[in-house]
């Protein structure tokens, strides 16, 4: 089998979907022959679209013994529907979510009903296979692979004097304290800014709140201009381009006398940093909510904190689900429901036992349940079977 793959989304760009996308293309290239159509950083993104169709048709005509192309995500699907035409190949599309699930008529009628047409839809969760089956995808043709996580996080050493080096560097004083944590870009769906407001001030004295993750309080113009624009068209275009739309809620929250003192934003981190705050923390937490025409894909963050030995406690929606594997990995909490939220993480963190059993479920689950070599197997099963039904 010779795949070709295309994607928008790949290193150095460093996010959730660009590691999903390496770990596929690579991990394939080991087991069978691939070619490989990426943008990988070097100038514009613009002009790599512009010029993709002469770019694909290239590799198609200089390699004609490929015989399934693959495209990273549903922006991607839209701009290769030609392939349709102009080749048999088949062609089968990622689809994480909000690809799918974007508020906008003209999106809905005329790009996702086109994508019916795919050969091959793979959803990296439930939630995002349901919503596709919604929108009138073919069941023979939908199929739902999870994503994976790297093992090699649950091997990396905790550094010694990690917390005495936090508080050299930035001046919070974790000694002593109970650690919830979490990590994202500052959208409204991850629900940060209602956790500040509703489920901080309720937590036992001695407990602190981390946020690790950009939060830019000083947008460019074009942010400018798009959030400024009328509301129905500010908030689709905040969607489609992940603008923070949480940032001045979350601002004012961390300034809030009920919070002051018990929460400590530290921004952007490196991996290794991250990789030693996720170490630290005692409970890691995904407080999503429900934002109409945005959902969370699947969650990758949440095997990352559970193979560094912290247990989840998530909001039990969209693909979170299928991420936070409940009494597993994890606990799922109904979203939005704040004493529920303060009584489960207070009795978490006062039982000590219990938390190292939860770490230990968390790692051992984990390793079991998820992995980039396991997705890529059933990627590759996938593939298989849309090629064997098109020929």
């Amino acid at each position: 089998m010779k795949i070709l793959f295309i994607t928008h989304k790949y290193p150095p760009t460093i996010g959730g979907m660009e590691k999903q996308s390496f770990e596929l293309i690579t991990r394939a290239a080991k087991l069978h022959d691939t070619a490989v159509h990426a943008y990988v950083g070097e100038g514009s993104k613009l002009k790599w679209f512009i010029d993709l169709k002469k770019g694909v048709k290239k590799i198609l005509k200089d390699q004609p013994d490929i015989q399934l192309i693959h495209v990273n995500d549903g922006l991607m699907a839209a701009a290769t529907l030609w392939l349709k035409k102009y080749t048999d190949i088949p062609v089968v599309a990622t689809l994480h979510g909000l690809d799918i699930t974007f508020p906008s008529a003209i999106f809905q009628n005329r790009i996702v009903k086109k994508m019916h047409g795919l050969d091959g839809a793979i959803c990296v969760s439930r939630a995002t296979t349901e919503a596709c089956l919604q929108r009138g995808f073919d069941s023979e043709k939908v199929f739902t692979v999870l994503n994976g996580v790297d093992h090699d996080l649950a091997e990396i050493e905790r550094e010694l004097g990690f917390v005495a080096r936090v508080r050299n560097e930035t001046g919070v004083n974790l000694v002593g304290k109970k650690i919830v944590m979490t990590m994202g870009r500052a959208v409204k769906r991850k629900g940060f800014s209602w956790f500040l407001k509703n489920v901080v001030p309720g937590l036992d004295e001695g407990t602190v709140f981390l946020m690790v993750g950009p939060l830019n309080t000083k947008p460019g113009i074009g942010e400018k201009i798009i959030n400024n624009l009328p509301f129905g068209m500010s908030s689709k275009f905040q969607l489609m381009f992940g603008i923070a739309t949480d940032v001045d809620a979350i601002t004012k929250a961390l300034d809030h006398p009920r919070t002051k003192g018990k929460v400590h934003h530290m921004g952007k981190v490196s991996f290794s940093d991250l990789m030693q705050y996720l170490a630290i923390a005692d409970v890691f937490v995904m407080p999503n909510i429900r934002v109409s025409g945005d959902a969370e894909g699947f969650g990758l963050v949440a095997l990352e904190a559970s193979l560094r030995g912290t247990p989840v406690v998530a909001a039990g929606i969209e693909g979170i689900t299928d991420a936070v594997r409940d009494g597993d990995n994890g606990i799922q909490l109904p979203s939005g429901d704040a004493r529920s939220w303060i009584e489960t993480i207070n009795t978490i963190l006062k039982d000590e036992d219990k938390l190292k059993l939860m770490s230990k479920s968390a790692i051992d689950s984990t390793l079991k349940n998820y992995g980039w070599d396991k997705m890529v197997n059933e990627y590759l099963g996938v593939f298989n079977r849309v090629i064997h039904v098109t020929k």
